[in-house]
């Protein structure tokens, strides 16, 4: 399934408070963090909880109180981004991205010359 265009940068922000979780995390402990963080109140949450309980992004088990944890990954959102940015906009050619971060000055020499030894190293290949 598509997240990247499914998930809103509000509903990130609490995917990211589960990815760096050591185990799933209640409700209580959830709405804490939001509430100092980005000042979100109860409704707020609940909503983006249960939005992201909906697209099947995370997870919610009964356990006393409702423990959240996450169906996707950091890296899977991370790919699938990426994938849909390379082409929606480059044309589907990764190749193509690159040369416009190097063309329009967003990388640094010290980035390109970090890139070239990566690539040399034969980083990427599985």
């Amino acid at each position: 399934m598509n997240f990247t265009d499914k998930i809103s940068n509000a509903e990130l922000e609490v995917m990211k408070l589960l990815w760096g979780a050591d185990a799933s995390l209640s409700f209580s402990d959830l709405r804490a963090r939001l509430k100092e963080t980005k000042g979100w109140e109860k409704s707020t949450v609940n909503t983006l909880l249960r939005r992201l309980v909906e697209k099947g992004a995370v997870r919610v088990e009964k356990r006393g109180v409702a423990q959240y944890s996450p169906l996707i990954s950091e890296a899977d959102l991370q790919a699938e981004a990426e994938r849909d940015l390379i082409d929606r906009l480059y044309q589907g050619s990764a190749k193509n991205l690159v040369a416009a971060l190097c063309g329009r000055g967003a990388l640094t020499e010290a980035d390109i010359d970090e890139l070239k030894s990566y690539f040399r190293m034969g980083g990427g290949k599985s």
